[in-house]
């Protein structure tokens, strides 16, 4: 697979294009994830009149996509997916080359927001994403330290912080078992020097030395997180941020940008709210954090009438007008023209500008990300070791990628 390249310029020519109306001649259901940048490229799509546009924007959008995509038709005529996610759809050739809807419809398209592969355009980019350190800037001066750059750092931040008397459970995570606390592992597994796979193969090798430091690292981590963390998503870490009961915090540029403006949000957790880059760990000088862009697709088992509607529709909710708003401005990175990097986007550009590795973009990470979501709160919760827990994570993850045929 070749992956188009995501190109985080400093700004975009912008280009006169009107704010047209949208008139679509057919049905239109898109899946996807619910954070704001989605909610706002769905709002847009909606936007649209002559046929119905539906949308289904939720945290659970990796289980429903795929079986929403391989009926036919299928129910859904778009998955608003990521660099990870993308694999799955087409590793069951549920979604279309775009290539001539792109030539028909994609005036205006920057090279970057074309994912290609395999010589074939098949999904549209709209942002970059990557996770990085989000802060209370107050809370750190109060205890008289510089915001870390490692995660040995955040524990010592963590430490003092509890230790003045401040906070109980300072760091915040994502770390709900499941796709959440797999990708905390990836991240950090990464910032180690780890491989995910036998180079060359689909042969697993996360039982490591690298592996092990990455869950060694996670769970001194999770020693100052709330009891409660392996229920937490990026929806409860980013809450407990609002309500001032956490100051340190890996958080998604695209849910970073919107932290203090929330309704209710106490004035000095707003005024001390700040951003910096993805840490390092293990004395390592890669990021522990990964590079996504997040884009669309178009179903493959539906009308082409369908398919066109559905291109159309959304590249209305990806017009660079809708950067007009400030509120969406700030939103994410966005790979839309015209866009002009915002103070909040200021963590992704770091994470970039950094080295940070992109998520493997393999047909068989998927089943990877599932093993590792599925095995790791043993370890999290005290009930295996290390070593026995990426053992079951090889185990489970090689019956899967027989059963796929990546392994014999």
């Amino acid at each position: 697979m070749k992956l188009g390249p995501i190109l985080l310029a400093a700004g975009f020519a912008a280009t006169a294009q009107g704010a047209a109306a949208c008139e679509i001649t057919a049905r239109v259901s898109i899946i996807g994830n619910e954070f704001p940048a989605i909610q706002t490229v769905g709002a847009g799509a909606q936007a649209c009149t002559g046929a119905e546009v539906r949308t289904n924007l939720t945290a659970d959008h990796q289980q429903i996509n795929l079986p929403g995509m391989q009926g036919n038709p299928a129910e859904y005529t778009s998955a608003v997916i990521a660099n990870s996610s993308i694999v799955a759809l087409m590793n069951a050739d549920v979604i279309r080359p775009l290539d001539d809807l792109v030539e028909k419809h994609g005036a205006g398209l920057l090279r970057n927001q074309l994912i290609t592969i395999d010589g074939q355009v098949m999904a549209v980019a709209f942002m970059a994403n990557a996770q990085h350190l989000v802060y209370r800037a107050d809370v750190l001066e109060h205890v008289g330290l510089e915001p870390p750059s490692s995660y040995e750092e955040m524990l010592e931040a963590a430490e003092a912080i509890r230790s003045a008397g401040i906070m109980d459970h300072p760091i915040g995570g994502a770390y709900a078992a499941g796709w959440n606390l797999a990708q905390e592992f990836v991240n950090m597994h990464l910032g180690f020097g780890g491989q995910f796979f036998v180079p060359g193969s689909a042969e697993p090798s996360v039982n490591s030395e690298a592996g092990v430091n990455a869950l060694e690292m996670m769970k001194a981590l999770s020693e100052y997180m709330n009891p409660d963390f392996l229920t937490h998503d990026s929806n409860a870490t980013n809450a407990e941020f609002r309500a001032g009961n956490v100051a340190l915090m890996n958080m998604w540029g695209s849910r970073a940008a919107t932290l203090p403006t929330a309704e209710g949000v106490p004035p000095e957790v707003a005024a001390g709210f700040a951003i910096g880059g993805p840490l390092t760990v293990g004395g390592g000088d890669i990021p522990a954090s990964t590079l996504w862009w997040d884009g669309w697709t178009v179903a493959k088992n539906i009308p082409d009438a369908e398919a066109e509607s559905t291109f159309i529709a959304l590249m209305h909710g990806i017009r660079p007008e809708i950067l007009d708003d400030q509120e969406v401005a700030t939103q994410a990175v966005w790979l839309i023209e015209g866009y002009e990097p915002t103070p909040a986007a200021e963590g992704v550009f770091d994470a970039a500008q950094a080295g940070t590795a992109p998520y493997p973009m393999l047909p068989y990470m998927g089943l990877m990300h599932t093993a590792l979501g599925a095995e790791l709160d043993d370890f999290m919760q005290g009930r295996e070791s290390a070593e026995q827990a990426l053992a079951d994570v090889e185990a489970a993850y090689r019956a899967a990628a027989r059963e796929a045929g990546y392994l014999q």
